[in-house]
């Protein structure tokens, strides 16, 4: 049970099976979404991140699902979001990014297809790609200052915020009517050329999460400055989108 799959499909079947021992005719969905419906799945290294859709009398029971949340995390399967589909539709208005993301990336394993046709507002995706990319600001600020310019702190920084900034890139992609690409370089590139900022900068911050970069000393804080310049450019640029 505690071997790490090699590929997610690997699990899909077990992972339904228990889910379906656990709820019965209360499991609605299964969706695979994330770095594992993408094609980005490192085994070892990657979580599986999982959408559970259950009945409205299923989800007032979640602590059924203790035994799964701890018998898979061993299997790097992250908690589930567990979900009503009432829920879903009821939310598309607060959390437009995510599901956005959730739709362009997905992998159906069991029952309804509930990401699919949904329709998104344009205004309410603007208004939350603005408030999320200058929280992102704001805390990278905060961030900046915590990590006392040292090396490793502001490595470490870089490569938790990035994967933040990409889901709001396909949502600016979107408000653009271009067509987010699965790559996450091509996904840089195409918002660069789109905005006109520098993606060499957001390109060297992945290679900084990918551990094939590590910038030191003078020139690790230079770097960090100019990240943050980018970042406020694009705050910029999406308060003046309609």
């Amino acid at each position: 049970m505690s071997k790490i799959p090699q590929r997610p499909e690997d699990i899909f079947e077990a992972f339904r099976d228990d889910l379906k021992k656990t709820f019965g005719d209360d499991l609605k969905g299964l969706i695979l979404y994330g770095s594992g419906a993408r094609g980005e799945y490192v085994p070892g290294r990657s979580d599986l991140n999982f959408l559970v859709i259950l009945s409205d009398a299923g989800i007032d029971h979640l602590d059924r699902a203790f035994g799964i949340v701890s018998s898979w995390s061993r299997r790097r399967v992250a908690i589930p979001l567990f979900m009503t589909k009432s829920m879903i539709l009821q939310s598309l208005d607060c959390y437009p990014v995510e599901f956005l993301n959730m739709q362009l990336h997905y992998v159906p394993v069991y029952g309804e297809d509930v990401l699919r046709g949904l329709a998104f507002n344009r205004s309410n995706l603007r208004l939350q790609l603005e408030r999320e990319m200058k929280g992102k600001l704001l805390h990278l600020r905060t961030g900046f200052l915590e990590t006392q310019g040292k090396d490793k702190a502001l490595a470490t920084l870089i490569a938790v915020s990035l994967t933040a900034f990409l889901s709001l890139f396909t949502a600016l992609l979107y408000l653009k009517g271009i067509a987010a690409p699965r790559d996450r370089r091509e996904l840089i590139r195409e918002t660069a050329l789109a905005t006109g900022l520098d993606g060499n900068i957001f390109e060297k911050c992945l290679d900084i999460r990918e551990n094939t970069r590590n910038p030191r000393g003078a020139e690790a804080l230079a770097f960090f400055k100019s990240y943050l310049h980018e970042v406020g450019k694009l705050c910029d640029i999406i308060d003046k989108m309609e």
